[in-house]
């Protein structure tokens, strides 16, 4: 029988998952179809009972806005998810028989990590991260499991970061949450930078950044992709510093969401089509 994944957000017209995941059950020679449904906050839990009597089901990828309501939605979360109370995967174990658990994982916490290891980052980093909602989740449990002990995170609106909150107390790492308006000097002193925000939502801070000699000495993970490079990207860039672009995260959190789904190793050629799929150049694996 022909299997079906998707990734859920809303919007979610931009997404690339379907490319890359499509790459790599064509790879692996497995028959899972995957999609993008849109789907809001709202309509999400009449979106999961659909999907509870529907055998064909393997994983569901989230995205936004939905990593921390669907925590609600499922039978059990493990791993990263457990700690932080955001995720954004779903995997379908079934007991061998008709009955299924929908069960909740974190793999963007090791999609951070790996896709900012080959980018010369320190042991320990001296790390600022950009937004407060369920991907700076992500990226404080990263920034923690890399060696810091505290973590500076700028918002837009200091009374929006209880995702952020949330995450650095279930880690144990030492958090300061500050205005956005004052991230210009202590982000261009960071060993580490991971911006969450929107497309776009960055492009201010980058004009004062760009402004200031000493930006960029670093490493950038901009988790935004369209359009691609950011403003952030391109002032980093310009000033020296080593930038990672968030398709690359994109790509290794969803290389272990393939593994969930499929229960397939994702090798070295999977990754080739995968990066192949949205035009992402190689690194050294």
């Amino acid at each position: 029988m022909s299997r079906r994944a998707a990734v859920l957000g809303h919007p979610i017209s931009h997404s690339k998952s379907p490319a890359m995941h499509s790459a790599a059950y064509a790879k692996l020679g497995v028959d899972i179809g995957y999609s993008a449904i849109d789907v809001t906050v709202e309509s999400l839990p009449a979106f999961m009972e659909t999907v509870r009597g529907d055998g064909s089901w393997c994983g569901l990828s989230v995205t936004m806005p939905l990593k921390t309501a669907m925590v609600a939605e499922v039978d059990d979360v493990r791993g990263a998810a457990a700690h932080l109370g955001v995720l954004n995967t779903v995997a379908f174990e079934f007991d061998g028989g008709s009955a299924v658990r929908r069960v909740g994982y974190n793999t963007d916490v090791a999609g951070i990590i790996e896709a900012v290891r080959y980018a010369g980052l320190a042991t320990t980093p001296h790390a600022a991260i950009l937004g407060g909602g369920g991907t700076s989740a992500a990226a404080i449990a990263a920034v923690q499991e890399m060696g810091a002990g505290h973590v500076d995170v700028f918002v837009r609106d200091v009374s929006r970061a209880v995702e952020a909150q949330a995450a650095a107390a279930a880690v144990g790492i030492s958090l300061a949450v500050r205005p956005l308006t004052e991230a210009s000097t202590a982000v261009a002193a960071s060993d580490l930078v991971i911006s969450t925000f929107p497309p776009r939502a960055a492009d201010a801070l980058a004009d004062e950044l760009a402004d200031q000699p000493g930006t960029g000495g670093g490493v950038l993970l901009d988790v935004a992709y369209d359009p691609w490079p950011s403003r952030l990207a391109e002032v980093w860039h310009g000033h020296g510093g080593a930038v990672v672009p968030g398709l690359e995260m994109l790509m290794y959190q969803a290389a272990e969401q393939i593994r969930l789904f499929s229960g397939c190793d994702v090798d070295a050629a999977v990754i080739d089509v995968m990066c192949d799929s949205v035009g992402l150049p190689r690194r050294v694996f």
